[in-house]
């Protein structure tokens, strides 16, 4: 089993453990990362090179801090760069809560890339097309102190585009909430 297989099966098996992965009748409330949450922190199954070595994110646009448990279905990071004031998405009003979405698409990204690895297979370029039903609790991320929870969980998909759901939760707060589809460049053909 690949290191990112050995990951994915700690990750699995601490959501199991803590019984809380959505199953019919769940409460909604719970939250997409709920089961991750409910564990004892341990060390990140990616730091933030890790997954800047997976995502097609370079430099400081590489948002995500670390990699905090993920499945076939789901996806758990930790981001700090908010509170950066050299994050390329910051203006000089501070950094807007819809830059949350940014952070969701890469976590997305992240999961895309840890299941074609794990599958064996190659990443496919995908694209951000749409953020439906987005709740924004506040205006700007980087007046938060703490770290930000990026969540995401897969919630239909084929080999041209996938749906997500994501969630970003500050020291247990929702701050932004939505779907997100992601469009896949199909293979063979030119842009």
């Amino acid at each position: 089993m690949s290191d990112i297989g050995r990951h994915q099966a700690n990750s699995v098996s601490c959501g199991e453990r803590a019984g809380v992965r959505s199953s019919p009748g769940a409460s909604a409330n719970a939250g997409i990362g709920a089961d991750a949450m409910s564990c004892a922190r341990a060390a990140p199954l990616l730091d933030h090179a890790g997954i800047a070595a997976l995502v097609p994110h370079a430099g400081n646009m590489c948002l995500l801090h670390e990699l905090i448990g993920w499945d076939e279905t789901h996806i758990d990071c930790l981001a700090i760069s908010h509170r950066d004031i050299t994050n390329p998405l910051r203006s000089a009003h501070g950094l807007p809560a819809t830059a949350a979405i940014e952070y969701a698409g890469q976590a997305m990204a992240l999961h895309g890339a840890l299941l074609a690895q794990t599958h064996g297979a190659t990443m496919r370029p995908g694209m951000l097309a749409s953020a439906r039903s987005v709740e924004l609790n506040r205006l700007r991320l980087d007046d938060l102190t703490g770290e930000l929870r990026v969540s995401a969980e897969r919630l239909a998909g084929d080999e041209r585009q996938i749906l997500y759901r994501f969630e970003v939760v500050h020291a247990g707060e929702p701050v932004v909430s939505g779907r997100a589809a992601v469009v896949l460049e199909l293979a063979g053909v030119d842009r």
